[in-house]
């Protein structure tokens, strides 16, 4: 029991890969929380749950819409629907219907739906998901842009999906999509890019780069040792189209390169054989005060300092404004620039998502 109710992923299915995120987790359960929280499942919904993992959210689900209500749980992996089967039989759940295909595409026969969530990262949903909702129903998914994912709750309106809410998440991506693209800086596999399709980015072009000493900017933003920051990433992934990610290994810092604020899930600014990350220092304090830590930018290549400075302006931006949240807008690929809301947009092949602060 304690083993089952830690606040950890915990992976169901391991992928043999170097470097590759497994195929199945079940989620954190804080996290499993929070997304049925921006679902609203209520009594008599009909539910499509993309990502079936263990059959437990689907459990959940079940409970919520109550004996009027109907949940169906797809993967596009047999192993896990067949795991997931199993468990909800087991559990006194096998009136939820299990299936197994490609989320992305359709579930019709089961559908329309009142409410729609993936437990597996999105990065382009799919019209035929959208279609499948029914008006004013709310879709939750692990939306993934720009390196970095967020759990967002989207309504349907008459000409988009409208976010109300967005929380911090991470999740395996959706095993079908290939508009994310990742590299190595060098050949040591210690320092990796993750990047979008439509961006022109090309790690090794980092190589000579890299092995330089890095320039440091600074800001007057601070952040104490539990104030989360992921709002800086955010802010820049709605105002720079080289927002990127980056991830970085011990032993790449051991060697001299400079720490990155966060190893695995830092925000970068890349362009050419010029990069920027968010970095941070911890500040001097007095005996006995909480200590403090500031943000700024880690450069390298010709363009380090026009970088270091477009990241230090998201910082400062970020920090004069921590709780302000965006509302994400999903229109259909087409949609024309007139009939979008103000704010960034980021174009993919099905969907032109617009973030607006």
């Amino acid at each position: 029991m304690e083993t089952a109710y830690t606040n950890e992923a915990v992976t169901i299915k391991d992928n043999p890969a170097e470097d590759a995120l497994p195929f199945s987790c079940a989620s954190k359960p804080d996290v499993v929380f929070f997304m049925l929280v921006q679902l609203q499942a209520r009594e008599g919904h009909r539910i499509f749950e993309i990502g079936a993992g263990t059959g437990v959210n689907a459990a959940y689900l079940r409970r919520l819409v109550g004996p009027t209500g109907h949940v169906i749980t797809g993967d596009i992996d047999s192993d896990v629907t067949a795991y997931a089967r199993k468990t909800l039989d087991a559990t006194g759940y096998g009136d939820v219907e299990v299936i197994t295909r490609d989320g992305a595409l359709r579930a019709e026969e089961y559908g329309p739906f009142d409410r729609i969530i993936a437990t597996v990262g999105v990065w382009d949903p799919s019209p035929a998901v959208q279609n499948q909702l029914t008006p004013g129903g709310r879709l939750v998914l692990p939306l993934r842009w720009r390196g970095l994912t967020r759990s967002i709750a989207l309504v349907r309106e008459p000409n988009r999906l409208r976010s109300d809410s967005v929380k911090v998440c991470g999740f395996l991506p959706m095993i079908e999509e290939t508009e994310e693209h990742s590299g190595y800086i060098n050949d040591d596999h210690l320092t990796r890019l993750f990047w979008d399709y439509d961006q022109p980015i090309d790690p090794t072009a980092l190589r000579a780069a890299i092995t330089q000493s890095a320039t440091l900017a600074w800001t007057e933003t601070t952040v104490g040792p539990v104030e989360p920051f992921d709002g800086v990433w955010l802010r820049m992934s709605a105002t720079d189209p080289a927002t990127c990610r980056i991830t970085v290994k011990q032993p790449a810092v051991d060697a001299g390169l400079r720490r990155p604020a966060n190893l695995n899930l830092s925000p970068a600014l890349v362009e050419g054989d010029s990069m920027a990350y968010l970095t941070l220092e911890r500040l001097a304090a007095e005996e006995g005060a909480e200590p403090r830590f500031r943000l700024g930018a880690a450069a390298y290549g010709p363009a380090r300092e026009t970088l270091a400075a477009r990241l230090c302006t998201q910082i400062t931006a970020w920090g004069d404004g921590r709780t302000a949240e965006p509302v994400i807008s999903l229109y259909p690929a087409g949609t024309p620039d007139d009939q979008l809301a103000d704010g960034y947009v980021i174009e993919k092949p099905s969907t032109r998502m617009v973030i607006s602060y």
